[in-house]
C-alpha cells in the first residue's frame, strides 16, 4: 500500500534456518549481558553512544510521539553533583524509607547508598520520559504510553550499548526529582532512570544468578 504519509516496507525475508541461527546467536549473546557495578574510568568515545541512543530512538512508541529525551553526561563535575544528589536520596532511602523485605531483597546483590560508578564511569545517559510535547506553535501536544515507549527505548538502549561492548547500570534513586533540576530539563520531563555506561573494571564481579527457564516465563496457546 502506498499513500501520502506512507512508504514501502524494506524487508528482507531470511531462510528459516539463517532465522534460527540468529535467534539463537542473539539469544545466547543477550545471556552474556550482565549489570556491573564496578566500572573503569577508560573513555568511550561519543560517536559509540550516539549510536546507541539512535538505535534507542528506533524504539516504537504511542501514535509515533518518540517521549524520550536521553541526557548523555560525561562532564566530570557533572557526574559528581549527581552522585552527590543521588547519594543523599540513597541513604535516605536505605535509613527510613526502604520497607524490610525490599532491604532483605537487594543483600544479596550487595547495594548500599555508595554510588561510586556515578563518577567512575565515563558516561551516565539520563532517560527523561516526556508526559507532552509541543507543536511548532507551542501548543501542548499529549503523548501516549509514555512509560511503556520509554521502557522499550531504554531496553534497547542496553541491548545497543552491550552489543558495542560496554557494560551498563540501570540506577533509579529514588526520587529523581534532582536529575531534572540538575540537567535542566523542562517541567513536561520527567526522569526515568540513569543507565551507567563504560568499560568493566579489570577485577569486577557480579552475583551468581540464575535465570528463569522458558516453562516459566513464557506459555504457547
Amino acid at each position: 500500500m502506498t499513500d501520502a504519509g506512507f512508504e514501502p516496507l524494506e524487508w528482507f525475508a531470511l531462510p528459516e534456518d539463517e532465522m534460527a541461527h540468529r535467534a539463537r546467536a542473539f539469544r545466547e549473546e543477550a545471556a552474556r549481558r550482565r549489570t556491573v557495578r564496578q566500572f573503569s574510568d577508560r573513555a568511550v568515545p561519543r560517536s559509540i553512544i550516539e549510536d546507541c541512543i539512535l538505535a534507542a530512538g528506533t524504539a516504537p512508541s504511542g501514535a509515533h510521539r518518540q517521549p524520550w529525551r536521553f541526557v548523555a553526561v560525561s562532564d566530570p563535575g557533572t557526574k559528581r553533583r549527581i552522585r552527590e544528589a543521588a547519594e543523599t536520596e540513597e541513604v535516605e532511602f536505605y535509613e527510613n524509607r526502604a520497607p524490610v523485605d525490599w532491604l532483605e531483597a537487594l543483600a544479596p546483590l550487595g547495594t548500599d547508598a555508595n554510588k561510586p560508578f556515578l563518577e567512575t564511569a565515563p558516561w551516565l545517559i539520563v532517560v527523561f520520559a516526556e508526559s507532552y510535547g509541543l507543536d511548532d506553535a507551542g501548543e501542548r501536544v499529549k503523548n501516549y504510553y509514555v512509560q511503556e515507549s520509554v521502557g522499550i527505548a531504554t531496553g534497547m538502549l542496553i541491548s545497543a550499548a552491550h552489543a558495542a561492548g560496554l557494560a551498563t547500570l540501570t540506577h533509579t534513586p529514588s526520587p529523581m526529582r534532582f536529575l531534572a533540576t540538575l540537567l535542566g530539563r523542562p517541567e513536561r520531563e520527567r526522569a526515568f532512570l540513569i543507565l551507567v555506561v563504560g568499560h568493566p573494571a579489570e577485577d569486577a564481579m557480579v552475583p551468581s544468578l540464575v535465570r528463569k527457564p522458558l516453562e516459566e516465563i513464557a506459555s504457547f496457546v
